[in-house]
């Protein structure tokens, strides 16, 4: 991820390579039971883990010329 600015509060390398394994083998829209197991793998809230996951949606739309708020129940 190239902007981990945005991001709050800072994240360790590690939380973030689990963050993106998750993003790209599990979901891009982790809820439930999966929000929560991300969230506890990582030492994070599920609420810290929403915003990253929202933001990484939003830099990967652009990534794929999409636009950055989700507008498709297909992306």
């Amino acid at each position: 991820m190239s902007s981990k600015s945005a991001q709050s509060p800072k994240l360790a390398e590690e939380q973030i390579k689990v963050l993106e394994d998750s993003f790209k083998k599990v979901t891009r829209h982790p809820e439930g039971m999966t929000l929560m197991l991300i969230a506890a793998e990582c030492g994070l809230t599920e609420e810290e883990t929403l915003k990253w996951f929202t933001i990484r949606n939003q830099q990967w739309r652009q990534e794929e010329g999409l636009p950055a708020e989700l507008g498709s129940v297909l992306d």
